[in-house]
């Protein structure tokens, strides 16, 4: 049963080769990655039960015990984050069908998304620090193909960017690493877990564990490495500024989260107070940028640096309610963020721009499209009962149990900010007198775009009302994130 968790990693991979082959016929296409999907998706929830049940699931290549041999571990929080990686990949493509255009589908789309999907799911479910670095390397070499694809001129530009920037970080992740090896003699994440407790995180590994924040920190985009995201996000099509906004920077938070609560535990007055202190940085930086901008993709663009900032500031409370609350939230944002791309993508697509100040009166023509991004743009508040507002409770009393109250009140605060932004949208592109429409909508390209965006948005309200079932296994993820000890020992006996 333990190999069952190389399934969700494997298939993406084993479909991305085949679509390879036979570009030019769309159909084939398309039916071949929502199949890989769907039956990755089948695999991914039955690993969440199995780790459900069983407790962490570990393989180890080539039978060699642990640390010796490569191995891949599935605990809750890796399990729940690679069934949510599948389940917003399928509604993406779904959606991308009516939008991305025969071109891109005619050169290697398909196969770009399931190789960032391996990248992703084989970021999540590692249990070998050097290969972090190689999924992340994966996922990077396919999201440089479809940041590109189209060859449009923002998009070329901002590509330069975007690889500079993963090029120079991903140099700075072996360089660290490399450190972190000379100090410790292992890269098997459990051993180096242990072998830090052993000689109790000397200066030396205060100063890996900040490289480690830096190199993780400007793939996450937290303050002030963010600087990059903007731009480069803005440039591709608005399926794959979905999948980048929804998947890639949750990456880098899923490493700084593991990182953080299994490595550096041990200087916390300095390691997890600075990673607070950048969090609330980040939350300040994206709310600055969500009110600055009159451009619908800028401004849920910096709404993705405030949830960084949000779910890192629970990760740095370094107790359950905050752990538990950082991965409510994580899912939460992969989630809605998801959908609001989507949604936005729609609006774009019925007025032709992406300017809010000429947009208007959208709510007369388009009525269930401003409804249901009204409920995501409240579920990426957190009004009660949807998907945002259990996660963040939880941060907040996170905080507040860890006694940063201020800086708990400032996460608070920025609420407000996230609702100003998300309903200045709203008013200004649903309310008052009609602007611009684009005058080549066709009926049948809007149902395609509105139907799998709906879905989703039908999705995250389940999930905010779903919280009762959903506690158990996220109460799960955030034992094994606060109490180390049980994924070091699944993993040093070889699971179960």
């Amino acid at each position: 049963m333990n190999n069952f968790l190389l399934l969700p990693i494997i298939i993406p991979f084993f479909f991305a080769m085949i679509l390879m082959f036979g570009q030019k016929k769309i159909a084939y296409q398309r039916i071949m990655t929502i199949f890989g999907l769907v039956l990755s998706i089948l695999c991914a929830a039955g690993l969440v039960l199995n780790v459900r049940e069983n407790g962490p699931q570990i393989v180890t290549f080539g039978n060699w015990p642990a640390p010796f041999g490569i191995t891949m571990v599935s605990d809750m929080m890796s399990a729940l984050l690679v069934l949510t990686t599948l389940v917003l990949a399928m509604f993406i493509v779904w959606y991308g069908f009516a939008s991305i255009g025969r071109k891109r589908e005619q050169f290697f789309y398909y196969p770009g998304i399931m190789f960032i999907i391996t990248g992703v799911n084989g970021a999540f479910t590692t249990g070998d620090i050097f290969n972090l670095f190689v999924f992340f390397e994966v996922l990077l070499m396919a999201s440089y193909l479809l940041i590109v694809l189209g060859g449009e001129k923002a998009q070329l530009r901002e590509s330069i960017k975007y690889i500079l920037v993963n090029v120079i970080s991903s140099a700075l992740f072996v360089i660290t690493v490399a450190y972190l090896y000379s100090v410790v003699g292992t890269l098997n994440m459990a051993d180096i877990s242990l072998k830090i407790a052993e000689i109790n995180q000397p200066g030396i590994l205060t100063v890996i564990a900040v490289l480690f924040l830096l190199v993780f920190g400007m793939k996450a985009a937290i303050f002030p490495l963010y600087f990059w995201l903007p731009s480069a996000y803005s440039a591709p099509p608005i399926p794959v500024l979905a999948l980048f906004g929804a998947l890639l920077t949750k990456v880098g938070v899923y490493a700084i989260t593991r990182t953080y609560t299994l490595f550096f535990t041990h200087d916390l007055s300095y390691t997890h107070e600075l990673l607070l202190i950048l969090a609330i940085l980040t939350i300040v930086a994206g709310c600055i940028g969500a009110l600055a901008h009159f451009d619908v993709k800028q401004i849920i663009i910096y709404n993705i640096v405030i949830a960084v900032g949000v779910i890192l500031f629970g990760v740095a409370q370094m107790n359950e309610a905050g752990l538990e609350g950082a991965i409510f939230y994580l899912i939460h944002d992969m989630i809605i963020k998801a959908a609001l791309f989507m949604l936005i993508g729609i609006v774009i697509y019925v007025t032709g721009t992406t300017n809010l100040r000429k947009m208007g009166g959208l709510m007369k023509t388009y009525p269930a499209l401003g409804w249901f991004y009204l409920i995501a743009a409240f579920g990426l508040v957190g009004v009660p009962p949807l998907s945002g507002f259990i996660g963040k409770l939880l941060i907040v009393q996170g905080g507040f149990e860890a006694g940063n109250t201020w800086s708990t009140l400032l996460v608070l605060a920025s609420s407000i900010i996230v609702l100003l932004s998300a309903m200045r949208i709203f008013i200004y592109a649903f309310w008052g007198v009609e602007g611009q429409l684009s005058s080549n909508v066709e009926k049948s390209k809007f149902n395609g775009l509105f139907i799998p965006t709906a879905f989703l948005v039908v999705l995250s309200i389940f999930y905010g009302i779903g919280t009762e079932w959903l506690t158990p296994f996220m109460g799960d993820a955030a034992k094994i994130l606060f109490d180390p000890s049980i994924y070091t020992d699944a993993v040093m006996k070889g699971g179960n």
